[in-house]
């Protein structure tokens, strides 16, 4: 198509020729797809696992090289298919409106010329009088204006209100349907024109760069490539994004959209769909995995620590990605907002029967210490729970920003987060295909207080059977019962000397400050003959009064007397630091909460 689109032409113009290439380009986009996985499961992985020497190096380099070649085309291939499915269905509309308007012309027996201007007969009118005159015929010629003109005297002093009236030429009642006709043309002829023009510049910019390699230099073309087939066909593609919808609502629309509208979704607006609760963890996964390095980039040129501190945790994540994991990794969820976020799952929690969503408390944010060992803790998690149960999967949820320190800590971050919980919630309920499946919200340290602010609000976690609290400073509640899931199953694991869970009350906070900190409440506690199981946030939830079931964990290093420091407070998901806490924790998670091994409470 060119600028010079004529009436004719939109007119007889066959949308479907648009997009039966645009399938032919998505044949060759999954064939590319299917020769990467090819060459990264079956070549490079098993040289990878099989091969160590310098040659087997320079094998896998190249293999890199080709992946990254079959990735491109796969990635190039469907941004064109999804332009000319654009294409097709944007100039639906026009066309409709000419073929409309051409239609009522042809009923009211107007001629439509060439240049799109429309001509009327002659008609025979009554004056004032009831005298016959003559209308004379005319041509008009069309304005893609949005409004007429109001009424007022024609071009030749005619008077649109009495045609015949004396002194006045007598006025055709065809000119105005003419008119109206002409306008509509000339209004479907330049929606066409532009968004002809629009289509040609982002097809045009569709070109690769010579050479086999894929450099930098090329994937920020791709990064521009998809940025502008994404603004050219956001009308095409933001029709139906639910995103305002519930969970369920969102599971339903995809449900509902044909494979290869999922897929062009997945490629030109995988950061939409990526975070989208609601919407299957396979294809969440794969929607991250596009968002990924396109959010690499952008935060590398952002600048500045917090950014660098954000890249590396998600190359990091990248670089995983790319390695066999046990369990399977599934990216649920990634983003730069306030300390940066990060939802991953091990195992896919849409097929198996026990899920859980492990939100992660006092310190946490997108930085190394995430990847290496608070991602380590949802799989340390799954892997238990699998040998409880093998249908099993273990997420962490960083959807949220938590306090940084004890200093800042306030109901604030929880208050915040928990909505946004409760809908990824739902989210994982809408997506799971068991029929009856058993989900386990986790929170630890911080994040137990944004797990019981969720409970308490309005119809509690969606779909959550049971809750784990670990290393909590209290969940803003006095009783086990107000976590919406009754107390028999409300899980506490806490050690003895993790200082979190000792953080004084508001009214002991001077006397636990005086003696050292955290951990000087306790001491004080012991050295007065304090007997008060109130900590930061209400009720300690390891108490007889908070009534929920408390499982052994190991005390861990003592804060200040073996140089533990806050060591006792990490332990709880860590088999080779505390075995006993992390199977009580997988049996929970698998459904088998009557094979814990209990401890008394405080």
């Amino acid at each position: 198509m060119t600028s010079t689109l004529t009436w004719q032409q939109l007119r007889d113009l066959k949308t479907s020729e648009f997009t039966e290439a645009g399938d032919k380009w998505h044949e060759v986009s999954n064939r590319s797809d299917s020769d990467r996985a090819r060459v990264d499961s079956a070549m490079s992985a098993k040289l990878r696992e099989t091969q160590k020497s310098e040659s087997a190096a320079a094998a896998l380099g190249k293999l890199q090289r080709l992946s990254r070649n079959f990735q491109y085309l796969h990635t190039e291939c469907g941004l064109i298919r999804t332009v000319l499915n654009g294409l097709a269905g944007d100039l639906a509309e026009p066309q409709n409106q000419l073929k409309q308007a051409l239609a009522d012309a042809a009923a009211l027996n107007f001629s439509v010329h060439e240049d799109g201007s429309v001509s009327y007969p002659a008609t025979e009118v009554e004056d004032l009088t009831g005298a016959k005159k003559q209308a004379p015929g005319s041509k008009v010629q069309g304005s893609s204006r949005l409004a007429l003109e109001p009424p007022g005297l024609g071009a030749q002093g005619q008077s649109p209100l009495y045609p015949g009236y004396s002194g006045f030429k007598p006025l055709n009642p065809n000119a105005a349907k003419a008119q109206e006709v002409a306008d509509r043309i000339a209004r479907a002829m330049r929606s066409a024109h532009e968004i002809d023009a629009r289509y040609a510049k982002t097809l045009g910019g569709l070109k690769a760069e010579k050479g086999l390699d894929v450099t930098e230099a090329t994937l920020k073309d791709v990064f521009r490539d998809t940025s502008d087939v994404r603004s050219a066909a956001a009308t095409y593609l933001g029709k139906g994004i639910p995103q305002d919808e519930s969970p369920a609502e969102r599971k339903q629309w995809w449900d509902g959209l044909s494979d290869e509208q999922r897929q062009e979704y997945l490629e030109i607006a995988p950061d939409l769909i990526g975070g989208l609760d609601g919407i299957p963890a396979v294809s969440r996964d794969e929607a991250n995995r596009n968002y990924l390095p396109v959010l690499i980039d952008s935060l590398a040129h952002q600048g500045g620590d917090d950014a660098k501190t954000k890249v590396d945790a998600l190359r990091m994540i990248q670089d995983k990605l790319g390695e066999p994991s046990r369990p399977p990794m599934f990216l649920l969820g990634i983003g730069d907002e306030g300390n940066g976020r990060a939802i991953v799952s091990y195992g896919n929690p849409d097929t198996s029967k026990n899920v859980s969503a492990y939100v992660p408390g006092l310190s946490t944010k997108l930085n190394d210490e995430f990847v290496t060992g608070t991602m380590k803790r949802a799989q340390d998690t799954a892997i238990g729970a699998r040998r409880v149960d093998p249908s099993s999967a273990s997420i962490v949820w960083l959807g949220y920003d938590a306090p940084q320190n004890v200093d800042v800590m306030s109901k604030g971050d929880a208050q915040r987060g928990a909505p946004a919980y409760n809908q990824f919630m739902a989210g994982i309920s809408a997506t799971n295909e068991n029929k009856d499946p058993h989900v386990t919200a986790i929170g630890h340290s911080y994040g137990s207080l944004t797990v019981g602010t969720a409970a308490k609000q309005s119809g509690g976690i969606p779909g959550v059977d049971d809750v784990i609290l670990l290393g909590s400073p209290g969940v803003d509640a006095q009783k086990a019962t107000e976590l919406g899931v009754g107390k028999n199953h409300v899980f506490v694991g806490a050690a003895d000397n993790d200082p979190v869970t000792h953080l004084p009350s508001k009214s002991e906070a001077a006397l636990g400050w005086v003696l050292g900190g955290p951990v000087g409440v306790r001491v004080g506690r012991d050295l007065f003959d304090i007997d008060n199981d109130d900590v930061y946030f209400g009720k300690d939830p390891a108490s007889k009064a908070f009534g929920a079931q408390r499982f052994l964990v190991d005390d861990g290093p003592r804060m200040i007397f073996d140089g533990g420091g806050f060591d006792a407070h990490s332990q709880y998901f860590t088999p080779e630091k505390d075995q006993t806490s992390a199977n009580n924790i997988a049996r929970i998670v698998a459904g088998h909460p009557e094979k814990i091994v209990r401890e008394e409470y405080r």
